[in-house]
């Protein structure tokens, strides 16, 4: 018999699982909510339940970047979670809204609270961040589309105006509002420019033209500026999904086609320096100093500071003032702010600026209604007169949008839910100059009928 040879089944390798530490731990800590790492994000709730156990949280900006970024990210992470109205800026509404309800109804500590609000108002944390966003992203555009767009965008703002005056107007009256009181306390005071620069010298004109209480009027035009505000968001996050699925559309965060990279180009012309670190910190410099001289001819001539801020940004772009590496710099700021910073001022503006009580007294079906119908003919006009003057109809329409925010808080939270935060030198348009415009001329107008 033929001998036989018996082969030894060879067992197929395996690796040894890898060891928790510390491998398995920093997959841990990689793990994020928003940027704020898990494990980082334990020890410091930790933390500041001590600190209110104490009785006492300071209101300083190391405290103030911890509760900020912790309930910020997330109430966003929340919002991104959500199917369906994740994809209509949820992020944006949940890191604004959720706040502004918890701080109403005291379910966070009080001096939580406190801390986040006073370091708020402040600090001046919003102008911050809003100079920074605008000078990085003029900066950031081409010149020549830059100023076509700052020309053309009057055109869908003015028109949007008229329209959702008409609409609004007409929508009210059909549902047993009245004329008189729909156009003067709920469309008007939407498209006012926001809160500060809008409602509060709306009714102290209201006041003396009328003769009543202004602190009775203002808690009359507040509610449409709240809810006009919440409908834009979430139109413009409604539009933000429509251009994923119809990219030809939008130019996502371009107003018309035909912008190239001058930016980049301009770097290689001169050289092709890299941005280092001072170059980011100058940019920041330059950025707030711009808005410094704003404030200051706020305080000289009445004009106000982000509109200052933002022209002068125009004029130094495109005279080529400002060398293609520091342009570089601020539009890395411009980035880290957008994707930084965006989620938690959202968050400290529900804490201490957006009355949760005001939102919920516009609720009833009538005020919605009119409210929304005012919303949506700015926003269905600025589409359509932007498309006639070949710009993006989404990108048009969702600067619109921003004249029936609330302010410069809105403008953040509007363009948050867009994600198009570069938009922010046009969005500031849309606020502050057409609400100027806005106020102005309804005053002198009540002043011929009163």
């Amino acid at each position: 018999m033929p001998s036989t040879t018996t082969i030894p089944s060879v067992e197929p390798n395996r690796q040894a699982p890898a060891p928790f530490w510390p491998s398995g731990w920093w997959k841990i800590v990689d793990a994020r909510i928003g940027i704020v790492p898990l494990p980082i994000f334990l020890v410091l709730l930790a933390l500041i339940a001590g600190f209110a156990a104490t009785g006492s949280v300071p209101s300083d900006i190391l405290m103030a970047i911890v509760l900020l970024s912790m309930g910020g990210f997330a109430c966003a992470e929340l919002g991104k979670r959500i199917p369906i109205i994740r994809n209509i800026g949820a992020a944006a509404i949940f890191a604004t809204f959720i706040p502004s309800f918890l701080a109403f109804h005291h379910l966070l500590p009080q001096s939580v609270l406190n801390s986040i609000t006073q370091f708020t108002k402040d600090s001046n944390f919003l102008y911050l961040f809003i100079s920074c966003i605008i000078v990085g992203s003029i900066l950031g555009m081409d010149r020549a589309v830059l100023i076509k767009g700052f020309l053309k965008i009057f055109v869908p703002l003015a028109a949007g105006s008229v329209a959702g005056g008409i609409v609004g107007t007409l929508v009210g009256v059909l549902l047993g509002l009245g004329a008189y009181n729909t156009f003067f306390f709920i469309v008007v005071p939407i498209m006012a420019g926001g809160v500060g620069e809008g409602a509060i010298p709306l009714s102290i004109g209201y006041s003396q033209i009328l003769g009543l209480p202004q602190g009775d009027l203002f808690a009359q035009v507040l509610p449409p500026v709240m809810l006009g505000s919440l409908t834009a968001i979430l139109l413009a996050g409604t539009l933000n999904f429509v251009g994923k699925r119809y990219p030809h559309l939008t130019g996502e965060g371009r107003l018309q086609p035909g912008e190239d990279d001058e930016l980049q180009r301009e770097e290689e012309d001169a050289g092709g320096h890299p941005v280092d670190v001072t170059t980011i910190g100058a940019a920041v410099v330059t950025a707030v100093t711009l808005y410094l001289i704003g404030a200051l001819a706020q305080r000289l001539w009445g004009f106000p500071a982000p509109v200052a801020m933002l022209v002068i940004a125009v004029v130094l772009k495109l005279v080529r003032a400002i060398s293609p590496t520091l342009q570089l710099g601020a539009f890395h700021v411009y980035k880290f702010f957008s994707t930084v910073v965006t989620y938690p001022l959202l968050f400290a503006i529900g804490v201490s600026l957006t009355p949760w009580d005001k939102l919920v007294a516009a609720f009833n079906l009538p005020y919605v209604l009119t409210i929304v119908s005012t919303v949506v003919s700015i926003m269905a006009t600025g589409y359509v007169v932007g498309g006639w003057l070949k710009m993006y109809p989404i990108d048009t329409a969702i600067v619109t949008a921003c004249h029936s925010g609330q302010g410069g808080t809105g403008d953040v939270a509007i363009l948050t839910a867009a994600n198009r935060m570069q938009l922010m030198p046009f969005a500031q348009i849309a606020t502050r100059i057409g609400g100027a415009i806005t106020v102005t001329l309804v005053l002198i107008g009540l002043t011929q009928i009163a």
